[in-house]
């Protein structure tokens, strides 16, 4: 769920739009307003507690201090939603009045939540409306831009060390996760050649496009383990050494978006290869 708690799982297929583990699939679950406007932990930074899963047919919500919801995942006769991500139209299928009603009584914010799945039937987004280096065939149901967010384990250190404090990588959301390499490996394609850089790697069967950088937010100050945000931390430290993209002038790059060249599975442990074309 897009602005949800991160799900770790072993083994996930790599597709077009992004992670598959059985059911489940990366950022195909959105929070919305009646009006169809996205809700996110910008505004609801508590969102970051809510765990979703698929079990057997179901949809299963969890949260502090709720009990468990579990709803059936495929309603086909639920209305569909028109909605709203930054600036693009998508459509969601509505998810039900018992996930609306849970989802509204935990946020308690005094207005009504819906929650609504992207299903194959819909038209997807353009990631290249967000952005003109995206591949033009690249779609996406409701991450920011990219089907994939890759970052390394040594950059989220590197951040840590700056600020003496540790944080999780849940808190900057990637989809891939690597492991044994130096800070900022995988964005050195800024300043490197292309023969030095990551634009093209290789997990497994799986190629991955480099596009560009994951300019970051507010949302980056939203406390996975809390669910509080600061408004200023790790957020205002990045930006003394990450505004490193002329395109995203006030966004300081933390992580990288890919885009597909090849899909397949990926494996926790399987080694990463830069590639060249």
């Amino acid at each position: 769920m897009k602005s949800g708690k991160a799900v770790l799982v072993d083994t996930a297929e790599c597709l077009r739009m992004g992670l598959k583990c059985g059911e489940l699939q990366d950022r195909h679950w959105l929070v919305i307003t009646e009006d169809g406007h996205m809700v996110t932990g910008r505004q609801q930074p508590r969102l970051v507690l809510v765990s979703l899963t698929c079990e057997n047919g179901q949809l299963c919500l969890s949260a502090p201090e709720m009990d468990e919801l579990r709803v059936p995942l495929h309603q086909g006769t639920n209305p569909i939603f028109n909605c709203r991500v930054f600036s693009s139209d998508i459509q969601g299928r509505d998810c039900g009045e018992e996930v609306s009603s849970w989802l509204t009584r935990y946020l308690a914010a005094g207005v009504t939540f819906r929650l609504v799945h992207f299903e194959p039937c819909l038209k997807a987004r353009s990631s290249a409306d967000q952005d003109s280096r995206f591949p033009k065939d690249t779609q996406v149901a409701y991450p920011d831009a990219a089907p994939v967010m890759l970052m390394s384990k040594a950059s989220v250190q590197d951040l840590g060390n700056r600020l003496d404090c540790d944080f999780s990588v849940y808190q900057f959301r990637p989809s891939i996760v690597v492991g044994d390499c130096e800070p900022f490996a995988e964005a050195r394609a800024y300043f490197l050649s292309l023969h030095d850089s990551w634009d093209y790697v290789q997990i497994g069967q799986v190629e991955l496009q480099r596009v560009m950088g994951c300019g970051r937010c507010v949302l980056t100050t939203v406390d996975p383990e809390t669910g509080i945000i600061s408004r200023k931390e790790p957020l205002n430290t990045l930006k003394t050494y990450r505004l490193i993209d002329p395109a995203q002038k006030t966004s300081p790059i933390f992580g990288q978006y890919y885009a597909l060249k090849k899909t397949g599975v990926l494996h926790v442990g399987d080694p990463v290869y830069k590639i060249n074309y």
